[in-house]
């Protein structure tokens, strides 16, 4: 065989194998088609969790009763992004009243923890890890919130599948594995961490059956006492204990006066879509400020992944952090200027300073005022859930308080300890909180439930995915699909202002002229891995009646309906 026939077979070979991997239908880059179905979606980061929200739909459960399920399983399946050590926020389209319902359950620092006691230590910033940064868990009181307000089953249902696999075991996943794996290098020094999720002395495999018995039977005593248990009763109780012994300040007082608020959420228009976002103490109106900010320009002209879009979507992103950085805090402390930073004509001012480089700083608004999982479900009654929940760095703080199987979240992090700043260190008061929720309405119907997991990056994934799919007329799973834009080093909720215009970080799938491009307005591009979130969303489709759900390949996620 010649050199020029070799190469020919070659060359033929590497077509038919392009040629087979093409999809006849929708965007090259999209991974599936979406998952169609009428009576009940379920969207989650973990097929199993999916499969177990599912069975409580089949049961007669409600969306809220199936996000609750899931939600018990991925603090299972998924510590390394969520737990009952944690927070939670929902968003919930009633059909019954046709209104959204928001709820913030995010817990609050301790009573007995001043900004002084930082001051003497010589501490500059809250540290990540130990029982300084740990703030009373709000998930457990979220779960039972809800449950009253628009749950069916009994508790005892809904964690049951939970508490099953807890005690049975379940096999764990290969990105599950790899970060339990990460995290237990420098979390394996606190107490009983290894005890709980390295039982064997290590940590568990992909593939592995890994079950928590303590932490069924904490799910136990939730099922059967309900939130008491948790709140001032023995669950409590030995969580105080722990983080006493541990140098750490959470009281019982903390505990009994713990609430969660139900917050009306607000909206902006895009486009004809209203976007439905929590007030501060989260950072979800940023997104509302990008998109109103971006609405001044013809998005679609521009075309997905062109060189102007990425550089008005980076400048965009700017401004609205540095009012994130300056404003956003717990509403309870200080009066965030909600309604002016969503407003259209600040959104005007503001796109006012975009030129045609990129900006290595901006000025703060003028204001006339001073790891995670993210899941949603559907059920067949029209009720629909936008539902985030997390421990914050990954697993936690590294304090798993004795015998529970779980980890306290070290949110207090987010505390700034600069004195006069909206988001400074007070006694039970709420941080400023990166988990956010969104909903989406047209014309007073609901639309459209998603989330994109990941820090700082979730409003920026939020505009995102919604000017994929109104811009770009992506559908839901390519909108989740396509390749996204992260922009890193603007100012965090401490104060400090951007300097040297921070980092655009590109996926895969952007051309190198656009980077080039990119570069020659200014910006500071690089390629990362990972970081770009972790997408769940379900569609309501009313003409036919059906409900459209999206996963994503970045984790293991999983859409499923019946």
């Amino acid at each position: 065989m010649t050199a020029r026939i070799f190469l020919f077979f070659v060359l033929v070979s590497i077509s038919t194998f392009s040629i087979a991997q093409d999809r006849i239908t929708g965007k090259s880059f999209a991974t599936r088609s979406e998952v169609i179905a009428k009576n009940g979606m379920v969207c989650t980061s973990q097929p199993l969790a999916t499969q177990i929200g599912l069975d409580i739909l089949k049961k007669g459960g409600t969306a809220i009763d199936a996000a609750i399920a899931a939600n018990a399983a991925l603090g299972l399946m998924e510590p390394t992004g969520c737990g009952i050590g944690g927070d939670l926020y929902a968003i919930v389209w009633d059909n019954k009243t046709k209104k959204l319902y928001g709820l913030n359950a995010s817990g609050r620092s301790p009573y007995d923890l001043t900004l002084n006691y930082f001051k003497e230590q010589g501490m500059e910033k809250i540290p990540a890890y130990g029982p300084l940064p740990v703030s009373v868990p709000g998930a457990v009181d979220g779960w039972f919130e809800l449950h009253q307000q628009f749950g069916k089953l009994p508790m005892q249902d809904i964690l049951a599948p939970a508490i099953q696999y807890a005690r049975e075991g379940f096999p764990v996943s290969e990105l599950i594995a790899y970060y339990i794996g990460r995290s237990s290098r420098f979390l394996n020094k606190y107490p009983n961490f290894k005890d709980v999720w390295m039982p064997n002395g290590e940590a568990p495999k992909k593939g592995e059956i890994f079950k928590n018995p303590q932490l069924a039977n904490t799910y136990d005593i939730l099922a059967r006492k309900g939130r008491k248990a948790f709140y001032e009763g023995e669950i409590a109780e030995t969580i105080v204990k722990f983080i006493k012994e541990q140098g750490g300040f959470l009281s019982m007082r903390d505990f009994k006066e713990h609430t969660s608020t139900w917050v009306p959420p607000v909206s902006t228009n895009y486009r004809g879509y209203d976007v439905w976002e929590l007030p501060p103490n989260g950072q979800g109106i940023a997104a509302l400020q990008i998109l109103n900010i971006l609405e001044g320009y013809d998005i679609a002209a521009m075309g997905f992944g062109s060189t102007e879009y990425a550089h008005v979507f980076t400048e965009a992103k700017k401004l609205a952090y540095e009012d994130r950085a300056k404003f956003y805090a717990d509403m309870d402390f200080y009066k965030v200027p909600v309604e002016e930073l969503i407003s259209k004509a600040y959104g005007d001012e503001r796109r006012a300073l975009i030129k045609e480089r990129a900006g290595r700083s901006y000025p703060v608004g003028k204001l006339q005022h001073g790891e995670t999982i993210y899941l949603t479900t559907a059920d067949s009654e029209g009720n629909m859930v936008s539902f985030i929940q997390s421990n914050y760095r990954g697993m936690g703080s590294g304090m798993v308080p004795d015998g529970l199987g779980f980890m306290l979240q070290d949110r207090g992090e987010l505390f700034t300890l600069e004195e006069g700043h909206a988001n400074v260190y007070e006694p039970h008061k709420r941080p400023f909180h990166t988990i956010i929720p969104c909903f989406v309405t047209k014309e007073g119907k609901p639309f459209m439930s998603f989330g994109v997991m990941g820090g700082a990056m979730q409003p920026q994934g939020h505009v995102q995915i919604l000017v994929n799919m109104i811009d770009f007329g992506m559908n839901l799973q390519e909108a989740g699909d396509a390749p996204r834009m992260q922009h890193t080093g603007s100012s965090q909720p401490t104060g400090s202002i951007m300097t040297n215009g921070g980092y655009l970080c590109l996926e895969e799938g952007f051309d190198y002229e656009i980077v080039r491009a990119l570069m020659r307005k200014g910006h500071h591009v690089k390629f990362a891995l990972g970081s770009y979130g972790g997408y769940q969303a379900i569609m309501y489709n009313a003409e036919n009646g059906v409900y459209y759900g999206a996963s994503e390949s970045r984790k293991d996620g999983q859409a499923a309906g019946y």
